[in-house]
């Protein structure tokens, strides 16, 4: 018979509350963000067009000063809404809301050639595979195409950092770049 150390703490665990109901229901909220893809691209149409406005403050403040509190605000929302992984380089409006971080293979472009004659994931049977219901949740969006698009592989050195001001400021430089290309041929 096992005993225990006097004053040893036993490990947490909340009443009623198992892991796998815990993981069910963020898989819940993941399923249900996929099949409202097109009212999230919307909003990150919004958002990406609001911080794209904020770019002059953003740039005087300093993006290095901005990346920590945006990354907790970012990581908040993201994983609660998409399961997101922070890999810094979001893909969520190309792949329906379904991050593809989540894959057991981490495959940025598309199933592999294992998806299951019903949809699941060969590496875990049990889980639907991510690109499956990325593809469900692209047909949802007007911009849905983009799904077809060949995406770079993850760069790893900015993994838990900031996609949403990545993405902004090189959004601002593409186009202040743009504007001078333009006054000079001009």
């Amino acid at each position: 018979m096992a005993t225990t150390k006097p004053g040893a703490a036993a490990a947490y665990k909340p009443s009623g509350v198992s892991p796998q109901h815990r993981q069910r229901s963020r898989y819940a909220i993941r399923l249900w963000s996929i099949r409202h893809s097109r009212f999230f691209e919307g909003m990150y149409n919004t958002f990406a067009a609001t911080l794209l406005g904020l770019h002059p403050i953003l740039k005087k403040l300093g993006y290095q000063r901005m990346e920590r509190p945006t990354v907790f605000v970012e990581k908040a929302v993201k994983s609660i809404l998409f399961d997101c992984r922070m890999c810094g380089k979001c893909i969520l409006s190309s792949t329906g809301m379904s991050c593809p971080m989540n894959c057991p293979k981490q495959l940025r472009n598309g199933p592999c050639g294992g998806v299951r004659a019903n949809g699941h994931c060969e590496v875990e049977p049990d889980m639907p595979c991510v690109w499956v219901q990325a593809w469900e949740g692209s047909r949802n969006m007007k911009d849905g195409d983009k799904i077809l698009n060949v995406q770079k592989p993850v760069d790893q050195s900015i993994r838990g950092s900031s996609a949403w001001l990545r993405t902004t400021s090189e959004e601002a430089e593409t186009l202040e770049a743009a504007k001078s290309a333009g006054s000079v041929n001009g």
